[in-house]
């Protein structure tokens, strides 16, 4: 297995990353991807997956970051240099978050259009990689803007899934993957449960969001780490029917199919 969204430059891991992925490997889970917030943390998470051979990283600015200072941010080159490197193996995260009332709409949106301008010109060069992108209440708002980046729809996936089935549906048709954390194992969370089964397989993957949203039957444990992605994936293989060690296995290509890596065995 692997947990292909995760966020290991921060505070909670920092320094740590070893070990973290040591504890991982116990558990069969047996790399990771830790994916920036800001390009200073798309610089970070780069330093780690060139450390580390179980380590990948990705570079954007998600939208609940883009107030942050220049000096976190950075600029778009920087991110271009980033992904220059193999070992950074996605743009993003980024999108829109309609759940906090900061940063506005306008400064996310104008964030969120610079990032896809700049992707697609990089794409148009010669520099493409798939996009990982974040959306809470966002859906109807979102999906317009990707469809007029003219980016391949299919090189986008939607993290953290927290809609329902109407939002899996609208993710689907428009081409999309899409990503299921602890959030499918809580239940409170039966609308997320019900879009897990819907998903055809060959556009699944499962994730722990790690530091945040600890899956059950640990979701008391803070913080939660890589190594819970195995209860993410043993959840989805309940709900759709079918062994948790296949869909697994079935997860680990579509990851390495969807990020071009090569999973270290």
């Amino acid at each position: 297995m692997i947990d292909t969204h995760c966020h290991l430059t921060f505070p909670e891991f920092r320094g740590r990353a070893g070990e973290i992925l040591d504890e991982a490997a116990e558990h069969g889970v047996r790399g990771a991807i830790t994916v920036a917030t800001t390009i200073a943390d798309a610089e970070r998470a780069l330093e780690l997956a060139r450390s580390d051979p179980r380590i990948w990283s990705t570079a954007g600015v998600h939208p609940l970051y883009a107030d942050r200072p220049a000096a976190e941010i950075g600029d778009w080159e920087a991110m271009r240099r980033c992904g220059l490197d193999p070992r950074c193996v996605a743009w993003g995260e980024l999108g829109l978050d309609r759940h906090h009332d900061r940063p506005s709409q306008d400064l996310q949106r104008a964030t969120l259009e610079a990032q896809l301008a700049a992707i697609a010109r990089w794409r148009s060069e010669g520099l493409a990689k798939p996009i990982v992108i974040h959306c809470r209440e966002a859906f109807d708002d979102l999906l317009p803007a990707l469809a007029s980046s003219g980016l391949p729809r299919d090189r986008f996936v939607f993290h953290c899934f927290t809609g329902g089935p109407r939002e899996a549906r609208l993710v689907l048709d428009f081409g999309a993957w899409i990503s299921f954390t602890g959030v499918v194992t809580f239940r409170n969370a039966a609308d997320v449960a019900e879009a897990a089964r819907l998903v055809p397989e060959d556009r699944l993957m499962a994730e722990t969001d790690s530091p945040f949203l600890t899956p059950e039957p640990h979701r008391t444990v803070r913080p939660n780490r890589p190594r819970y992605v195995a209860d993410v994936i043993r959840r989805l293989a309940g709900l759709r029917g079918v062994d948790a060690v296949a869909l697994g296995a079935s997860l680990d290509r579509n990851a390495e199919r969807f990020f071009g890596i090569s999973i270290p065995g």
